[in-house]
């Protein structure tokens, strides 16, 4: 391209200059041979008019005196009646430029000047432009190898840019180059970039919330598996390969969750439900976790509390909380449940030594952990619950309290008959 650039502007150049460049120099030419020309007739008269002042003077008229009225380079004949010419001056050879004036006394005087000098003129004047034409040259060349170098090292970039962006790097650039084409292409891939590095931030974002959420519903299902596999009794098999089947419903559920939020954050399939059932679901469900490290679960508070939402979300959140005191927490974890306004709460405490004070605020944010974990769960949960329409809270961080509270559903309101009066 560089090269391609720097041929169509020398051409262009090359061009202008061959058709103004012919063009000046027939019209110099033209000129200094005119010019040479008014100077000769220009020096006949000069010279006849001396001779005649001289005549009427009865001065004498000789080559010596005329000599010093001549320029040098010219040659004069001067010719009176009835004297010999007199020739000032050395006879030019080749062509020459003449001419010729008479004087009021009737002599005649011719003036000549040889060609040469005009043609010494006329090629120092074809060298200036040559000159000219050369400098005009090398400053196109220069000109255009700027630009070429202007156009094609965006070009370079730019190519850069999108190899780069194809190989997986979607960090724009935000480089202008002052050309509003170019910039307009750098707009467009810098908006790519950006596009592409939100799709990469929501599918790692997706994976790392999938692999949390999964992680929970597994654990639990290997854990009735476990108890399985170490009875014999045909009862205990039987309820807790009920359990497992719920567990891989649950797994089944949070699957097509994460599929769901992923395509649209803001669809929903929130609808009334008893509170209670979800609670006591989870609370079975840990239980044998808790009891193997010698802990206990219970739950407490107003009972038959109908909630707006959606109950495999508020179950994920509930497991969150519970998982988390159960790694972090110690001692009896209670979930204890309240009305405040229109709004059903759920509580999870624990005893505890509580949310450290430099992590209250900023509990909730991803990749934030007081220990060793992923740093995801309490941000998942959080996400789960505003999905919904409700909110996660950290109402007290030593002992901890956590809250989720969500929309309640009010009870039916009972209707009262009018039994007519009999009289």
């Amino acid at each position: 391209m560089r090269r391609r650039l720097i041929q169509s502007t020398l051409a262009v150049v090359l061009v202008v200059i061959a058709v103004f460049g012919v063009s000046l120099v027939i019209v110099e030419t033209r000129t200094i041979s005119s010019s040479a020309q008014e100077r000769v007739d220009s020096e006949a008269l000069r010279l006849a008019s001396i001779v005649d002042s001289r005549l009427l003077g009865a001065a004498t008229v000789n080559a010596d005196v005329l000599r010093n009225q001549m320029a040098d380079g010219q040659y004069a004949v001067i010719g009176i009646p009835g004297k010999q010419p007199i020739k000032v001056g050395a006879k030019p050879s080749g062509d020459v430029i003449h001419s010729t004036a008479k004087g009021e006394q009737g002599e005649t005087v011719r003036v000549e000047e040889p060609r040469s000098s005009v043609t010494r003129e006329v090629g120092r004047t074809l060298l200036i432009i040559g000159l000219v034409a050369l400098l005009a040259v090398v400053a196109a060349v220069l000109l255009a190898v700027r630009q070429a170098n202007r156009l094609a090292s965006p070009l370079t970039d730019l190519a850069e840019t999108a190899e780069r962006l194809g190989s997986g790097d979607p960090r724009p650039r935000h480089k202008r180059y002052g050309v509003p084409e170019l910039d307009r292409v750098a707009d467009v891939l810098d908006g790519s970039a950006e596009r592409i590095a939100r799709m990469l931030t929501a599918e790692r974002r997706l994976a790392a919330d999938a692999s949390h959420q999964l992680r929970t519903p597994l654990t639990a299902l290997s854990m009735r598996l476990e108890e399985i596999t170490l009875t014999d009794d045909p009862d205990t098999v039987k309820e807790e390969a009920n359990v497992a089947l719920a567990q891989v419903e649950r797994l089944t559920d949070v699957v097509d969750r994460l599929l769901t939020n992923s395509r649209d954050p803001r669809t929903g399939s929130a609808v009334s439900f008893d509170l209670d059932e979800v609670i006591q679901q989870q609370i079975a469900e840990w239980r044998p976790a808790y009891r193997s490290v010698g802990r206990a679960i219970v739950s407490s508070g107003k009972r038959h509390l109908q909630a707006v939402g959606t109950p495999g979300a508020v179950a994920q959140v509930l497991a969150a909380l519970i998982e988390n005191s159960l790694m972090h927490g110690g001692g009896t974890v209670a979930l204890r449940t309240r009305v405040t306004g229109n709004q059903a709460v759920v509580e999870v405490t624990d005893e505890g030594s509580g949310v450290p004070a430099d992590l209250g605020a900023r509990i909730f944010e991803r990749t934030i952990s007081g220990r060793n974990s992923t740093g995801i769960g309490l941000a998942v949960a959080r996400d789960l619950a505003e999905a919904d329409g409700g909110r996660l809270e950290l109402l007290q961080a030593q002992p901890p309290v956590f809250g989720l509270f969500l929309s309640r559903t009010p009870p039916p309101k009972k209707q009262s008959e009018d039994h007519p009066t009999v009289r």
